[in-house]
């Protein structure tokens, strides 16, 4: 029994103002030799260890609350509690304590304090302190000072002091006195009312903030804390809150008491932020109820705002009136947008009802109208608008445009709205575009659509995106990219950095962000972003950016490409090898030199991914088509272990397929896509090794006609290639004129036959399947496959009597091996 009446938990007060729990055990009182004295002894109950010893001093403050709770100071800021299970307990070491003191157990606070029990407190005056203040006059002044900043160390004490200030409207007689020091330019009474005010502030009761912050009092309140005895001068803030602050009503506010409340927070609102200096790490906590009573404030205002529809309705009304002027437009969506950000203060389920109500008077048709006109702040107003409800409901939005696209056209949907002011953004940084962006991708996001029994909002919105809308973002993108823009912008004769259209840094930060978005739909949009890319031939596009003299556009546009591959998805590896879209990348690769830079490293992780993945179709288009140009690069071993793969999987589909040892020998090295006769392909094979050509790579061979071709076929397709490859004007390929994508090294693969054909091949992608541009690309300066398309030896073997002969004619290749 004892046990449980003596069990209790040890509390200290941390920095912060928070209790913390130093640990539950039983506690006894005993002399102790050391201290002298009797003292209050804690054993914890898991092993016994001391977890309080303190000495009962004749001195100090005890205080009983609750029947269950002993509270006192030990020193200057180490407040304890101990908090009992048992009132009986509590009772029988307050009785020790008040022994040790000299005091009547029935009080509850041992010192300094008079006794404040319930029934006491009943028999007092009403008008009773509970500290004795000094009387309120000038020459006490300091002495008054003195007691609040004192009592700030002690919660006990600040409740007590509190209590007292408020029981003899202590306050007002205080800013009487202020009144009368600054007629009297009493410079030493100003500086202690400073004090005096500031400490009043920091005892943080809501109950003393009424009476400060009433209209009688506050200027008063403000003229003390102008005289901070650290200034020289006095600071003028009463003048700044008079004079150089206006308040503006947009639409005349009639309830009184809510123009008071208005004035009211902006005023408090000011002393917090303004005049009192950032609390230190102690006083954090001081100022909590002032932060509520700011708090609250906003909370009724917005209540009261949206209780009166009159009102709110009229402000609707004016703003989308064509007639209202610029400035009383601008006014108006100012305060909207500071409506909304109060409302931030508000409750969930208050927070709803208040954007309903906007919803139903009107909010998004007014937006559209306002974020298409011309000034600019009435715009990034309009934007933060806008952003407040998109963060609040998406679906809210996306509900509004998807039913407005059935009256209107595309062109002033507010989607399509917010898509073209994303697009003009005059700031040279992009900076409202960024936030535009920020909020399509919120409102194209399928994570934060519902699905409810009747509808699929993912479904339903993302159709209506893609019909209306997508054309409209990506029309930069597609205009920067068309094969006209970069014929007009490039010169003959221009390295790689002119032929790229969207030359201009803001285009080119446009770009990256529509990128980003696009390949956001990548990632979440499935069918309907394949089904665009697809029709578009969007990735072909995007690819022209590979080129640009931005690397960062450059890199965005890469990251698109790498999206789509980190999908595994065959339909759009099928579209990548069909378009040869590998193309643009491994020039970028080349292009970069043995520059180690961020392109490198994520044009290589690309292809990194794709030997770790074992994407099968697109390591043999690589390998078949641009194994050539990649084999010098060394100093990491993606592009052999592609090669390998590959010819692991060409070993294994022999393997199946064929029995006979010599077909599989040969088979290694081809790859055709032509059905032939099993015997004709044997024939075919057992040709090529008596030639003993095939096992080296031909674009090794000085001149390619020396080769030997695999079939007639193929030699007249060969045949064709170079002689129309012989009708250009070799310089001319420079120009975009000739090529839908140029670069560098045309220059130095004009010097001569022997270059050219040392590293210049045919890409093999027939006219049939080209897509707008893609026979264009048929030729490539930079070697991509051998002359003879893809029947290519993938091999070179260590002892071949060509080795030597390659080293001498690929000059490109010795700078790669350096690096």
């Amino acid at each position: 029994m004892s046990d449980t009446r003596r069990r209790v938990k040890v509390y200290t007060l941390n920095e912060d103002r928070q209790w913390d729990d130093r640990g539950t055990g039983h506690v006894s009182s005993t002399y102790v030799e050391r201290l002298k004295g009797m003292s209050l002894l804690v054993r914890a109950e898991a092993d016994g260890s001391l977890l309080l010893e303190s000495k009962i001093n004749p001195n100090t403050a005890y205080q009983k609350q609750q029947d269950t709770l002993i509270v006192w100071s030990e020193a200057e800021n180490y407040d304890l509690a101990l908090s009992f299970q048992e009132k009986a307990g509590c009772d029988e070491i307050w009785e020790k304590i008040c022994q040790v003191q000299g005091k009547d157990p029935s009080v509850e606070v041992t010192q300094d304090l008079i006794e404040s029990e319930e029934e006491h407190i009943e028999e007092m005056p009403e008008t009773s302190p509970l500290i004795d203040l000094p009387s309120c006059e000038l020459n006490k002044l300091e002495e008054i000072a003195d007691l609040v900043t004192s009592v700030l160390s002690s919660p006990i004490r600040r409740e007590k002091l509190a209590l007292a200030l408020e029981n003899e409207g202590y306050i007002k007689k205080l800013l009487q006195l202020f009144q009368v020091c600054e007629n009297l330019e009493n410079t030493e009474g100003l500086h202690h009312l400073y004090e005096i005010i500031r400490g009043i502030l920091f005892l943080n009761k809501a109950t003393l903030f009424e009476v400060m912050f009433s209209d009688e009092c506050i200027m008063d309140v403000v003229g003390c804390l102008e005289y901070d005895p650290s200034l020289a001068q006095p600071k003028r803030h009463r003048e700044f809150l008079t004079k150089t602050a206006k308040f503006k009503e947009v639409i005349p506010i009639t309830d009184s008491e809510l123009r008071q409340k208005i004035h009211q927070t902006y005023r408090v609102q000011y002393i917090q932020d303004i005049i009192l200096p950032t609390p230190s790490v102690f006083e954090e906590n001081f100022l909590s109820t002032l932060t509520s009573f700011i708090f609250f404030n906003k909370v009724e205002i917005v209540s009261m705002l949206q209780e009166d529809e009159k009102f709110l309705s009229e402000v609707f009304a004016q703003l989308t009136d064509e007639a209202t002027d610029d400035d009383k437009r601008c006014e108006l969506v100012n305060f909207f947008k500071e409506f909304c950000a109060f409302s931030q203060t508000l409750q969930p389920q208050n927070r709803d009802a208040f954007f309903k109500t906007l919803a139903k008077l009107g909010i998004l048709p007014a937006l559209e109208i306002v974020m298409g006109m011309d000034d600019l702040q009435v715009r990034s107003a309009a934007t933060d608008i806008f952003s407040y409800l998109v963060e609040f409901s998406p679906s809210m939005v996306r509900e509004f445009v998807m039913q407005e696209a059935q009256q209107s056209d595309d062109d002033i949907l507010l989607i399509n709205v917010v898509i073209e002011q994303m697009i003009c953004d005059t700031d040279p940084e992009l900076g409202g575009a960024v936030q535009l962006m920020g909020l399509l991708r919120t409102l194209i996001d399928p994570e934060n659509m519902l699905a409810t029994a009747n509808k699929t909002e993912k479904s339903e919105f993302l159709n209506f995106f893609y019909n209306h809308c997508m054309h409209v973002l990506t029309a930069p993108l597609l205009a920067n990219t068309s094969e006209d823009k970069c014929e007009k912008d490039a010169v003959v004769g221009s390295t790689k950095s002119n032929t790229i259209c969207p030359d201009n840094y803001q285009t080119a930060q446009l770009l990256a962000l529509i990128l980003e978005l696009l390949t956001f739909c990548v990632e979440h949009h499935t069918y309907h972003i394949k089904n665009y890319i697809m029709n578009k031939d969007l990735l072909r596009r995007v690819l022209v950016l590979m080129n640009s003299k931005h690397t960062f556009l450059a890199l965005c546009a890469l990251r698109f490409m790498r999206r789509i591959i980190g999908l595994k998805d065959e339909f759009y590896n099928r579209y990548i090898t069909k378009g040869n879209l590998f193309e643009p990348v491994i020039n970028a690769l080349l292009d970069n030199g043995t520059r180690y830079n961020l392109l490198n490293s994520a044009v290589i992780e690309l292809f990194e991914f794709i030997r770790v993945e074992d994407i099968k179709s697109l390591i043999a288009h690589i390998v078949e088509n641009f194994y050539n140009a990649l084999e010098s690069i060394e100093y990491v071993q993606t592009f052999k272990g592609l090669k390998t793969k590959y010819e692991q999987e060409k070993d294994r589909q022999n393997q199946k397929l064929n029995s006979v040892p010599s077909i599989l020998r040969s088979n290694r090295f081809r790859r055709d896509a032509r059905a032939l006769e099993e015997d004709e392909e044997m024939w075919f094979n057992e040709d090529e090794e008596e030639e003993g050509e095939a096992v080296v790579p031909p674009v090794e061979k000085s001149k390619p006609e020396d080769d030997f071709p695999d079939s007639y076929e193929k030699f007249m397709e060969t045949k064709k290639a170079k002689e129309s490859e012989d009708k250009e004007n070799l310089p001319k390929r420079t120009s975009a004129g000739g090529f839908k994508f140029t670069f560098s090294h045309s220059a130095s693969a004009a010097n001569g036959a022997n270059s050219a054909n040392s590293k210049s091949v045919a890409a093999q992608t027939s006219p049939a399947s080209s897509n707008g541009s893609s026979s264009k690309n048929a030729t490539l300066t930079t070697a991509v496959t051998a002359t003879k398309g893809s029947l290519v030896g993938l091999v070179d073997y260590p002892d071949d009597e060509d080795d030597d002969e390659e080293e001498e004619t690929s000059p490109r290749k010795r700078p790669r091996l350096g690096s």
